[in-house]
């Protein structure tokens, strides 16, 4: 399927929005700050791409400034009217329903499940990104801020930030994988709407929340106020 009409947005006729403006500029500012850690990380880690790409320094820095600058985009998204779907989605995120567990328990593998607007594996992969990069940020700082910590802080915080940065660049690419294996989700964060077909099939109780259940009321706007 791969990413083929990625760049068309789905047709507004039965189309339902997903994510608003505030979601998807956040979702986009925190991929590109990831990516520029993941980039600069990288650099500096393997000692054949630093003396390939130079400027050590330079790199060091852009890595601190885009790891300190993370929580930014979070905190200006968050409150207010703007922030008002996101704080909704990060509700239905933390909450589980009893087909969360079917689903998880079969692996997804069980069709009969009824999902809401984000699938269980979703729910988990934005825990242990969240919990991935605040432990990022905490060891990082001590890095950074060596000064007031013991040589065993610091020590700690260099095996913690290692390994929690692996495994969150194994989370990311499988993130990325899927996204890539879904256009019509992709296009959700995209462009902000999918089409309501898709809802049907893949998030039946979010759309059944949205349309009543009635498949020839589906709206053309959405629940979740744009900002």
């Amino acid at each position: 399927m791969g990413l083929r009409g990625l760049h068309q947005p789905p047709p507004r006729e039965g189309g339902l929005e997903r994510f608003d403006r505030t979601e998807r500029w956040l979702h986009w500012v925190n991929a590109t700050l990831v990516g520029v850690l993941v980039g600069t990380g990288a650099v500096l880690y393997w000692g054949d791409l630093a003396s390939l790409v130079g400027r050590r320094a330079l790199i060091k820095e852009i890595h601190v400034i885009a790891g300190l600058s993370l929580p930014i985009p979070f905190l200006l998204a968050l409150p207010g009217r703007r922030g008002r779907a996101l704080r909704r989605d990060l509700g239905a995120l933390n909450r589980f329903s009893p087909d969360d567990f079917r689903w998880l328990r079969s692996r997804g593998a069980d069709r009969s499940v009824r999902l809401g607007k984000f699938n269980p594996g979703q729910k988990l992969n934005s825990a242990f990104v969240a919990a991935a990069l605040l432990t990022m940020l905490a060891t990082g700082s001590v890095l950074k801020f060596f000064s007031p910590f013991p040589l065993s802080w610091r020590t700690g915080a260099t095996f913690v930030h290692d390994w929690t940065a692996l495994a969150l660049g194994l989370a990311i690419t499988g993130h990325i994988l899927l996204a890539v294996g879904d256009p019509e989700a992709l296009r959700g964060m995209v462009f902000g709407r999918v089409p309501a077909a898709w809802a049907r099939r893949k998030r039946p109780r979010w759309h059944d929340d949205l349309t009543g259940g009635d498949v020839s009321a589906e709206p053309v706007g959405s629940a979740t106020p744009g900002p």
